[in-house]
């Protein structure tokens, strides 16, 4: 998009709602003061099972596929089941998290999923991907937890934090927030205030 100064902004799309609330926790009953949200969309009937669809019945949430429950602070609004969270409380200029689960890279290696440097390419080195020491020898003679190494990348829960809102639309509750959010298109993230 473009800035009323012209400067161009990189920007994704994200379809935040409608949320509807399907159940309140409350201290009582459940032990802690939390919301559980479910956004409302399109699912086959024969796609829910019977519990999910008394839960969502209950609540007059049909529909809602995707549910996440997030904790309550005194001083928060109060909110009952069937309520609806849209994608108006949120306004230009605004800072947002978005957490979701990063793309799946499958195995890789040190180079690419821990930016090692690697060793020369020239002058006879055999030593071009490979990780270099793991560990001394004699002492702890062992290699020591949480050494980077080889092995799964990506498929893991991430946070990008302070992502500026840069347009609202009511309507059809869409979300313009500046730069990259994890997941690949049409995956689920969660959208909050920034924490920092």
């Amino acid at each position: 998009m473009f800035r009323p100064d012209g400067q161009a902004v990189p920007v994704t799309l994200l379809k935040a709602g409608p949320c509807t609330v399907v159940q309140r926790k409350t201290p009582t009953v459940d032990g802690y003061d939390a919301v559980q949200l479910g956004l409302v969309e399109f699912v086959k009937p024969q796609r829910m099972n019977k519990p999910a669809t008394g839960h969502l019945k209950k609540a007059g949430a049909e529909g809602a596929k995707f549910l996440r429950e997030f904790p309550l602070r005194p001083g928060d609004d109060d909110f009952k089941p069937g309520d609806k969270v849209l994608v108006d409380q949120f306004k230009p200029k605004d800072k947002v998290d978005v957490i979701g689960i990063s793309k799946g890279r499958g195995y890789a290696g040190l180079v690419k999923r821990h930016h090692f440097g690697g060793g020369a390419d020239t002058h006879g080195s055999m030593f071009h991907r490979a990780p270099g020491s793991i560990g001394a020898s004699s002492f702890p003679s062992r290699v020591l937890p949480g050494m980077r190494m080889s092995g799964h990348m990506g498929h893991a829960k991430v946070t990008v934090r302070n992502l500026e809102v840069i347009d609202v639309d009511t309507e059809d509750n869409v979300l313009v927030v500046k730069g990259a959010v994890p997941g690949p298109n049409g995956g689920y993230v969660v959208v909050r205030r920034a924490k920092r």
